[in-house]
């Protein structure tokens, strides 16, 4: 939550004129709890969605993560009839054959992907192998010259989240409400 990246994207999302909720995981931070393998945490993001729902219930509900958050919030914003649009950043798939995104081809909604060019945990090259098979909807940034928090390149961090949302195609999504 306090992670530069989220922090920026999350301004990306403000800028486009979405409204953000950033909350960390349990165990995570102050969150009380211990980290569940994933399992745990979708129910964490589905409690927040359910609150978004609750609190802004005409409004667009788009999920964004980052890191293992992109691969909670992927799986089960793919799968929520309430969710229009996902957002990923910093996606990892260069550990191990845990991280497969195919489900993602069967989405029926814009998703962006924002990649570090150099990330430690998937180049951007290893990414777009992982993800151009699944669709057109797919839309990736690889953010040249940067790591896996996007160091020295938040700035362009945050003007994809925007862009994608203001003008490219997540725009169709803010021209619903």
């Amino acid at each position: 939550m306090h992670t530069k990246a989220v922090y920026r994207s999350a301004q990306g999302f403000n800028d486009a004129g979405l409204v953000t909720l950033r909350f960390n995981f349990r165990g995570v931070g102050t969150s009380t709890g211990s980290h569940d393998d994933g399992i745990g945490e979708q129910d964490d993001l589905r409690a927040a969605l359910d609150w978004l729902e609750s609190e802004y219930p005409h409004l667009p509900l788009v999920v964004g993560g980052f890191s293992f958050g992109s691969m909670v919030g992927l799986s089960v914003g793919s799968d929520d009839h309430r969710v229009v649009g996902l957002l990923g950043i910093g996606l990892p798939v260069a550990l191990d054959d845990r991280y497969d995104y195919s489900y993602l081809s069967r989405a029926d909604k814009p998703i962006l992907v924002v990649q570090g060019e150099n990330d430690e945990f998937g180049s951007g090259e290893e990414v777009a192998r992982a993800l151009t098979p699944l669709g057109s909807h797919l839309t990736l940034v690889r953010v040249p010259d940067t790591d896996h928090y996007f160091e020295g390149k938040l700035a362009e961090l945050r003007a994809a989240v925007w862009g994608y949302y203001n003008a490219g195609p997540g725009a169709r999504i803010l021209a619903a409400i």
